[in-house]
């Protein structure tokens, strides 16, 4: 297939420079097989859920990976960690006049102190130096990495408003931005009516922000991600499907979590590893009914996703209308349910 199958154009005001101002109020675009489009709001959600149906959630929480400083020699240097490898050591994009060589001296803003270890691909591993965590460092000294198409520093409100509520294992360097828009309340709400929660990690890296470069998207190499998922979700999961109920995917990401662990024998397995699978039109899903996502990036790989996971045809009527209607896109902005085409 070709990129331009996956390109539209979008009007840059559309493009969410802030959450909204309160958790849970954007709105919601209801795009399910067989029915009309309906404009709703994400607390409306719920109306569409039915009791036993299982919601799966990404509780991966965004780390505080961006730093700034320079090297020995003087010159600036600005290092983004894509993956914490151990508590000293990390994987790291790196901006600077000139790549560090091995062996070079780092010096980050809070006194931080570092060595450009090898390159690993596109990646500088970094060895950081003292007694505290590279977690501490970035919790301490680092800066929240918003999104490259929000054209702000991060602030205070972001360290909490680009964070799921249920967020609890540091890894990600950006958020998985469904979750964004559901509240305590909520959840309680869902819980109440008869709906089953249930967990995935996915450590969301930053070539989620990557444009599809290859004119054939069967070209692309996806990059790779660290998920997790637990046997409590698979239990929960196969539980519901015996009793013919929904399997819902709060984001992408814990769609590619949960359709990574049944990649091998298309049924879902527990376990836990590096995925880095590219779903397209074609793809033939295995776990998921349901899917809860925020509008995405013309040309990207999550475009392609829904795209396979709805239909070509659903999406760009779906894109159009949000458009048209001026929903709110990426990662701060509006939401929608889709279905799986039959």
């Amino acid at each position: 297939m070709d990129i331009s199958d996956f390109d539209f154009e979008l009007p840059e005001k559309l493009i969410a420079q802030h959450p909204p101002e309160v958790r849970g109020s954007s709105r919601l675009l209801v795009a399910l097989p067989n029915m009309p489009l309906q404009d709703r709001h994400f607390a409306d959600v719920a109306d569409y859920i039915e009791a036993g149906d299982v919601l799966v959630f990404n509780n991966t929480k965004v780390m505080k990976a961006r730093l700034f400083g320079q090297k020995a020699s003087g010159g600036k240097i600005e290092a983004l960690i894509e993956r914490v490898l151990d508590n000293h050591t990390a994987l790291a994009h790196v901006r600077s006049s000139k790549s560090p060589k091995a062996g070079t001296a780092l010096c980050f803003e809070g006194g931080i102190q570092a060595e450009m270890v090898e390159r690993v691909g596109e990646l500088f591993c970094l060895r950081f130096a003292g007694e505290q965590t590279v977690y501490e460092l970035l919790e301490q000294n680092g800066y929240l990495p918003l999104p490259p198409y929000i054209e702000r520093a991060a602030d205070e409100d972001d360290d909490s408003r680009y964070q799921t509520v249920y967020a609890k294992h540091q890894g990600a360097v950006a958020a998985p931005t469904a979750g964004l828009h559901f509240t305590d309340e909520l959840l309680a709400a869902l819980r109440a009516q008869g709906v089953v929660t249930a967990e995935v990690t996915l450590h969301v890296g930053a070539g989620t922000f990557q444009p599809v470069r290859e004119d054939k998207i069967e070209e692309h190499k996806m990059h790779s991600e660290w998920f997790n998922v637990p046997s409590e979700t698979v239990a929960a999961i196969e539980a519901a499907q015996a009793r013919g109920n929904k399997i819902w995917s709060v984001g992408t990401t814990s769609m590619r979590a949960l359709e990574s662990a049944a990649r091998q024998t298309g049924r879902l397995q527990a376990g836990m590893g590096d995925t880095d699978i590219f779903i397209t039109p074609g793809y033939r899903f295995n776990v998921i009914d349901r899917l809860i996502t925020n509008f995405h990036l013309p040309k990207s790989t999550l475009l392609m996703l829904v795209s396979a996971f709805s239909g070509m045809e659903h999406i760009r009527a779906v894109y159009r209308h949000g458009v048209e209607q001026e929903y709110r896109f990426f990662s701060y902005g509006d939401a929608m349910v889709l279905g799986r085409k039959d």
